[in-house]
């Protein structure tokens, strides 16, 4: 602490009054013990600084603390339902957690000791500790008096109080769901629920059927290929196929989950261990659709043509390689005539696309749109596609008049329909129905002239109206209500006709005919 002494006044200067002289000195005294009393209050403190002579003091904090943690117990209930665990996740009181203790102790002694050198031992030696073995410092530090070393939460329980921080608690019935030992049963039942099961411990071969017959008893489609997955890596398969044999309603499920995950080679073990030739071959054939490249297809498809497949599905696969290997001849043959240009409908409609790996369909409307001319002999030619995969004739009517009507083609259109009796009458006919034809040609703009045409063609009256008011077919709408002997009907359509058309002269001439006998 700073003493100032007061500053006695100068003695008077010759020229100037005592009375001066004496104010003066005293103003500046003044100043002086204010300037005292500001140095002291900055450079005071509450707080004592630390002596090892301060045991008393050092006790007296001790109990002041705890009674501090005492008092956490009107704050906070006790709950003998809750774990401990350290910081680490380990609960307090473990084998690994006292290891882990008596590490972290052994690797802090030295320092410890370290520390007691550097201090004054005449101190400890003139003041011997009291009889209670913790300190503040300990207390803290996690060190008793004796040397031992302890965790926070061990200081707090050996005095009597319940640790509240800075331990992790979780509660016991959280901790179950992991570690407890669960029933086959219960463990199903925990897994419909959505819970988190572990079904390790699960280990002999009992256990695990047992767990899948609850799970199919509950008829739960996620549980129980939840639980193949679990039988399907920790048991060899052929144990897993004999086991799912006699359980048909799991063997369904690893069936379908093996198909949607793509594991081929275990699918197909699992067929041929069943006997299942046809499902064998089946899957097998579908591994064609992972290969792209066209000529590596047509050799797989070969060699599926062996494979152990029905009557029906042998047919289907040999139509498969037959139509690729087609496909092959004619994009070659194509994309020739395409880089030449020497033809004019590659020229005026280039194609979009490749006609690989088409269906048959496709490749029918593609053969129709740029090869409909070509003689049968070909194989691009729609009759020879016709022929050799035995399409129907509704099929290449409706394909072919798509095809035909895209490019305008009216006489190939009408071509189509046209047919010859043995008398050599012609006649239209259309097993596709002639409603269908007039759609697909309004479809595709066809004038009114071919509509009116294949409207007149509808057997139906009603929908033979219909299409021709639609689609304005005027000549069809009076022909029709003049067979009909429909005198009102006619003179009300007359009303909708433009003023001064020919159809409106049309109706005048009808109606003014009195050699037809109207029905009203």
């Amino acid at each position: 602490m700073v003493h100032c002494a007061e500053l006695k006044p100068p003695p008077p200067h010759p020229f100037r009054g005592g009375s001066t002289l004496r104010a003066a000195g005293l103003a500046v005294g003044a100043m002086n013990r204010m300037k005292v009393d500001e140095e002291e209050y900055w450079h005071s403190s509450k707080c004592k600084a630390f002596t090892f002579d301060d045991e008393d003091d050092e006790l007296s904090q001790l109990k002041e603390s705890k009674r501090a943690v005492n008092s956490l117990r009107d704050i906070v209930d006790d709950d003998d339902d809750v774990e401990k665990f350290s910081w680490s996740g380990e609960p307090v009181g473990s084998i690994s957690w006292s290891i882990k203790e008596t590490a972290s102790s052994s690797s802090n002694a030295p320092e410890g000791r370290d520390s007691g050198l550097q201090k004054g031992s005449s101190s400890h030696a003139a003041f011997p500790k009291q009889a209670s073995s913790y300190s503040i410092s300990s207390f803290f530090k996690g060190r008793n008096k004796l040397g031992s070393f302890q965790s926070l939460s061990d200081a707090l329980s050996l005095t009597g109080v319940k640790s509240y921080a800075p331990e992790l608690r979780r509660p016991k019935a959280e901790y179950k769901d992991y570690s407890s030992d669960w029933s086959p049963k219960d463990t199903v039942r925990r897994m419909q629920r959505g819970k988190i099961c572990s079904l390790e411990r699960f280990r002999s071969l009992r256990e695990k059927l047992m767990l899948l017959d609850e799970a199919v008893a509950v008829h739960d489609g996620n549980v129980i290929t939840a639980i193949l997955i679990f039988l399907k890596r920790t048991l060899k398969k052929e144990i897993l196929f004999q086991e799912l044999e006699v359980r048909q309603v799991a063997l369904r499920h690893l069936i379908h989950f093996l198909k949607e995950t793509g594991e081929q080679k275990l699918l197909l073990d699992l067929l041929r261990f069943l006997d299942r030739t046809e499902e064998v071959a089946l899957s097998q054939y579908r591994e064609h659709l992972s290969i792209q490249d066209a000529e590596k297809r047509r050799e797989f498809l070969k060699g599926c043509i062996r494979l152990p497949f029905s009557s029906e599905d042998a047919v289907h696969v040999q139509d498969h390689y037959t139509l690729l290997e087609r496909q092959i001849i004619i994009e070659a043959n194509d994309r020739h005539l395409e880089a030449s240009g020497q033809s004019e409908i590659f020229r005026k409609y280039p194609r979009k696309a490749s006609i690989l790996n088409m269906p048959l369909v496709t490749t029918l409307f593609y053969s129709c749109f740029y090869h409909y001319t070509e003689a049968e002999g070909t194989f691009s030619s729609p009759t020879n596609l016709k022929k050799t995969f035995k399409i129907p004739d509704k099929q290449y009517v409706l394909t072919a008049l798509a095809a035909r009507a895209k490019l305008r083609a009216w006489h190939d259109v009408d071509a189509l329909f046209t047919t010859k009796n043995w008398l050599g009458y012609t006649k239209k006919r259309a097993p596709i129905g002639f409603h269908r034809v007039v759609e697909i040609l309004q479809r595709n703009s066809a004038p009114v002239q071919v509509l009116q045409e294949y409207v007149r063609l509808v057997e139906d009256v009603e929908t033979r109206l219909n299409l021709a008011m639609k689609y304005k077919c005027h000549d069809v709408v009076i022909d029709t209500y003049r067979d009909l002997k429909d005198r009102h009907q006619l003179m009300a359509y007359r009303c909708k006709v433009e003023r001064g058309s020919a159809e409106e002269d049309k109706i005048d001439n009808i109606l003014s005919n009195s050699q037809i006998r109207w029905k009203n």
